[in-house]
């Protein structure tokens, strides 16, 4: 009967989730979790279809041929599209 009665409870759970992100270690062994793979659904899609930034997170949204700095974030999403098309290419971390 128990069970009966917790499986609606684990199922509701689960549901409330978070979504998944990619966590990486920085150089200190602190966690930096990059959500890369929510926004992995724009690759394809219009650059104006980009979300505005969340507040306090870190995102980089620039052109697959735009200069860019070499300092590498594990925290940090990139979004890159093509600046003729104006397409997303690429969502990844770094």
């Amino acid at each position: 009967m128990k069970s009966v009665l917790i499986a609606p409870l684990l199922l509701a759970a689960a549901a409330c989730a978070p979504t998944p992100t990619e966590t990486i270690l920085d150089a200190g062994g602190d966690a930096q979790a990059c959500p890369a793979a929510r926004y992995a659904y724009l690759v394809g899609r219009p650059r104006s279809e980009v979300p505005q930034t969340p507040a306090g997170a870190t995102w980089r949204v620039t052109c697959t041929t735009c200069p860019v700095t070499m300092d590498y974030n594990p925290g940090r999403l990139n979004i890159l599209y093509n600046q003729d098309t104006g397409r997303v290419e690429q969502v990844k971390c770094g």
